[in-house]
């Protein structure tokens, strides 16, 4: 088994026709992770807040800048996530297919590595 993360990525319009019919697609995303946890491969799941309510910390100059978002040029935001533990990165591509998501919506998704892959310093 292998951890991957299912990453919401939306656009200014993929989020508001999300919230246009929000009630029904809460319903369906709580449809959706009770299945991912019957099936056993859910982790963790969670929604992000506003991007206007959040801020970046900026390490591109000689000390770090923190600025109040939203995020300049940013043409997608994540707005959440959901972690699951399953046999292949193409079982995650399956759960990702099913994610109920507004047109204009993508999920990336990318592999957590273990422990045992996290390179070590020598002391």
């Amino acid at each position: 088994m292998a951890k991957y993360l299912l990453i919401m990525r939306g656009t200014d319009e993929s989020n508001a026709a999300m919230m246009a019919d929000i009630d029904e697609m809460m319903a369906t995303t709580r449809e959706f992770i009770e299945e991912m946890i019957k099936a056993g491969v859910l982790l963790a799941a969670e929604g992000l807040d506003d991007p206007g309510k959040g801020v970046v910390v900026d390490f591109s100059g000689e000390t770090p800048v923190v600025t109040d978002g939203p995020y300049g040029e940013t043409k997608e935001l994540f707005g959440g996530f959901f972690l699951l533990d399953v046999a292949s990165k193409e079982e995650a591509v399956e759960w990702a297919k099913r994610v109920p998501s507004a047109r204009g919506s993508k999920i990336e998704i990318r592999r957590v590595p273990g422990s045992d892959e996290v390179p070590q310093v020598d002391k």
